[in-house]
């Protein structure tokens, strides 16, 4: 066996949690994504989506993506930067630029490119990154392959904040960026807050609304706009493949800004632009989020109707008040054993343990769309007790 072979062969937490018959990943869904899916021949509720929105299996959306591939095909073989743009792809961020209101947006593959070509592009040597301590994996990846000076605050500490703030040399550039919701525990950034600081101190502002959108703000348009204050944050990150039913990802800002990312941002650049389909389906999503505001507020109405319900239940919940709920378990293998029962009773959870978060903070992540049913939410809180019961998380 070769050496790398022979260093990885000691990584062998999967196989231990496959032999104690608590493996949780990678199972396999035979159906739509929606509130109920086919896994292994049985129905489940699913409440491991982030499609906050319900709009992933919407025939309108499925209509525009077929559409778009018997147009454009089902690809573009290329990046945008050469020959992968589409004029669908500038209709899409003329609408994005729009719909987020700001003067200019970008459309990269994924997500997570959005933040890794952006984070790591945009500052210099001597210039300065904050970011908070629990931001998304794409920050965080984006913000190491930067050579600029990086400053990381407490989880959404604003006196941590100011405090790095004081750190910076003032006439260079400093660059705050945050999730506007935290994917993994619900709460909601101090976006007033950050905005006021960076005023203060001459900062930029970049938000990350991939858990934002569809869910808060003036037809889904996220946390920036829930606070009016788009015109303070200088970029707003978002993905298409949470609220907008698609894949890739936009950031949304002004022409300066998005003049030198189109020609320095090496994911954008060096990667193929997002296909017909996902472009369009994108598009057409916009569109249902902004006809159709019952959406949003039958997603508030179910968060409410859960969160009390877990409340009432003696759950831990932390910090969340989003359609993002972590049931906190606090013990790795549990955590795993737990989502198995879950499993088996019918409802689908994600697990969350280290290292994405620390060992004693790990949880279940149950999150929500707008096509649940306030039955299918009292059925999961039903078999969420019997099983953290029979596990003595709750008495």
């Amino acid at each position: 066996m070769k050496l790398l072979q022979a260093k990885l062969a000691k990584y062998t937490a999967p196989q231990e949690a496959k032999a104690a018959g608590v493996y949780p990943y990678f199972r396999a869904i035979s159906s739509e994504q929606d509130p109920e899916v086919i896994i292994n021949g049985k129905k489940v509720l699913m409440f491991g989506s982030n499609c906050y929105s319900g709009l992933v299996n919407d025939p309108r959306i499925k209509e525009a993506a077929i559409e778009a591939t018997k147009k454009y095909g089902t690809g573009c073989a290329g990046s945008p930067f050469l020959n992968g743009t589409l004029d669908l792809h500038k209709q899409l961020e003329h609408r994005l630029a729009e719909y987020i209101g700001k003067e200019d947006v970008m459309i990269y593959s994924t997500g997570f490119g959005v933040n890794l070509g952006v984070v790591s592009t945009l500052t210099g040597r001597e210039d300065y990154i904050l970011w908070d301590e629990q931001d998304h994996a794409s920050i965080i990846e984006g913000r190491r392959l930067s050579f600029s000076q990086q400053l990381k605050y407490k989880h959404n500490d604003m006196a941590s904040l100011e405090a790095q703030l004081q750190k910076c040399d003032p006439s260079k550039v400093k660059l705050i960026v945050t999730d506007g919701v935290f994917s993994m525990e619900g709460d909601v950034a101090n976006i007033p807050e950050i905005v006021r600081l960076a005023k203060k101190y001459d900062a930029t502002v970049m938000v990350d609304e991939a858990h934002g959108i569809g869910v808060f703000g003036e037809g889904g348009r996220g946390t920036v706009n829930h606070f009016g204050l788009t015109d303070d944050v200088d970029l707003v990150m978002g993905t298409f493949s949470k609220s907008f039913a698609s894949l890739g990802g936009f950031i949304a800002t002004d022409k300066e800004i998005t003049n030198f990312l189109r020609h320095h941002s090496r994911s954008y650049i060096f990667t193929a632009s997002i296909t017909p389909a996902s472009t369009a389906a994108a598009l057409k999503a916009i569109d249902i989020m902004i006809e159709e505001p019952w959406r949003q507020e039958h997603l508030w109405e179910l968060t409410n109707y859960a969160l009390e319900g877990f409340r009432n239940m003696g759950c831990e919940i932390g910090n969340t008040s989003t359609p993002i709920i972590p049931l906190f378990i606090r013990d790795n293998f549990k955590t795993f054993a737990i989502t198995r029962d879950l499993l088996e009773e019918g409802i689908f959870v994600n697990p969350v343990v280290s290292p994405a978060v620390a060992p004693s903070d790990t949880l279940i992540r149950f999150s929500l769309m707008a096509t649940h049913t306030k039955d299918q939410v009292t059925t999961a809180l039903e078999k969420i007790q019997k099983v953290f019961r029979a596990h003595d998380i709750i008495k």
